[in-house]
């Protein structure tokens, strides 16, 4: 398929290339996150899911007219900073449609192509967790006992960009290993506890 779809091979872009960052909340105290009427995207959301998982009961209040960036359909997310560097630059990429405006962490921040035809949501949360990405973006965290992400090192991050056709048939390829892998995770957890 890929020397079919690519014979000159799959071309490779900078993240700065082929897209902005943008921060998370600002200006927010401890008493915005109660009762709140906006969804919020927490960081532990972003570190532990490929995809966002959008069933969460995190709230931030939000006003009429108050500037934060919003979370939009394809956009990928990244913790900013960890206690180690292999924890920095985790990914998670928001696959489902919704009309809900989603708010993300202060500690997080996120990605948007310019071109939202570039990419399938669905091949992204797998790409940005590849082992050859995420060598390249622990390279992108600096610190001593705190690492944080450089955004400017981010823009330098070099990415694949195969055609859709490829792009779908690996999403498609990896969902079902997930879900298999999942399936006998349960199995196993199942015949021990058992």
């Amino acid at each position: 398929m890929i020397k079919k779809l690519c014979p000159n091979g799959v071309e490779v872009k900078t993240l700065g290339e082929l897209g902005d960052f943008y921060g998370g909340l600002t200006g927010k105290s401890k008493e915005d996150f109660k009762d709140g009427n906006a969804k919020f995207i927490t960081y532990m959301n972003v570190y532990s899911n490929l995809k966002l998982n959008l069933d969460t009961d995190e709230k931030v209040k939000i006003s009429d007219g108050e500037k934060q960036h919003t979370i939009e359909y394809g956009d990928v997310l990244f913790t900013g900073s960890s206690e180690t560097p292999d924890e920095c630059g985790m990914s998670s990429v928001l696959c489902d449609k919704t009309n809900e405006k989603l708010y993300l962490n202060s500690f997080s921040f996120g990605f948007r192509f310019f071109d939202k035809e570039l990419f399938e949501p669905e091949f992204t949360k797998y790409l940005f967790r590849s082992n050859e990405l995420r060598k390249q973006l622990i390279k992108t965290a600096s610190g001593v006992t705190r690492f944080n992400v450089s955004k400017e090192r981010m823009k330098k991050v070099q990415i694949p960009i195969p055609p859709l056709e490829i792009q779908r048939e690996i999403a498609n390829i990896l969902d079902k290993f997930t879900e298999l892998t999942a399936e006998l995770t349960a199995e196993l957890t199942a015949e021990l506890t058992a």
